[in-house]
């Protein structure tokens, strides 16, 4: 039996793994469980600032998903950006990462977000294809970034 939940500071440890996960996978980030660590705490200690949800099977954690709070000023109210969403690959395919974003979209709407953005690596066609089934569709924008540190 899977339950989608608020993650608390305890998940810590087995978040940072998953990110491990996906930052590997990713070309623009690289795993440190300290920064992201530290990352995770911010979020968890300010709900203003947003949640992450984890997928459990009993008391394992099997994926997360982070929904970050801004406003938009061009849907006149909140906005969330989805990020961070991985699930153990072992268990891929078997519709946990649909349940994960289902719950994700359904907290959204329930904490009044009008508009939910993401970012996918361009090269992963897979997700952006599961995204797409979703209801997410490609932007005329385009993500520019600067690192300042």
């Amino acid at each position: 039996m899977h339950k989608v939940s608020l993650a608390e500071e305890t998940d810590i440890p087995r978040l940072c793994e998953l990110l491990g996960i996906l930052f590997s996978q990713e070309k623009d980030f690289e795993p440190d469980a300290v920064k992201q660590s530290a990352a995770l705490l911010q979020i968890l200690r300010r709900p203003e600032v947003g949640y992450i949800l984890v997928l459990r099977e009993g008391s394992v954690i099997l994926g997360m998903v982070s929904l970050l709070y801004t406003i938009s000023t061009a849907s006149g109210g909140r906005a969330a950006m989805l990020e961070d969403m991985v699930v153990q690959p072992e268990r891929r395919g078997e519709g946990l990462g649909t349940e994960l974003l289902l719950a994700a979209v359904a907290f959204a709407r329930e904490n009044g977000c009008l508009r939910i953005t993401l970012l996918s690596d361009r090269a992963n066609e897979a997700a952006i294809c599961f995204y797409q089934k979703y209801g997410f569709r490609m932007s005329a924008m385009l993500p520019l970034r600067m690192m300042l540190e």
